[in-house]
């Protein structure tokens, strides 16, 4: 089970924790995902997906997920 946004593809963040005398410990920051039913009025569909909390909000925000594809999709299709 991937922990990756399927709408934004945010992932986890990977660094080094480090001490007062200079060791260096890895840690790994999870993103806050919740799994999520979205209704698309335009197709008329429920999807069901993971999604993270900023997800979560913008999608409140625009209103549909038609309308956060049409407005965020050269930022997602750009790789």
């Amino acid at each position: 089970m991937s922990k990756v946004c399927d709408l934004t593809g945010k992932r986890r963040l990977v660094g080094n924790k480090v001490s007062h005398a200079n060791n260096k410990k890895k840690t790994k920051q999870e993103v806050n995902l919740h799994t999520k039913r979205v209704f698309d009025p335009d197709s008329g569909e429920t999807i069901k997906l993971k999604l993270s909390t900023r997800a979560i909000r913008s999608l409140d925000k625009i209103g549909s997920l038609s309308k956060f594809l049409r407005k965020n999709s050269r930022k997602l299709f750009a790789d």
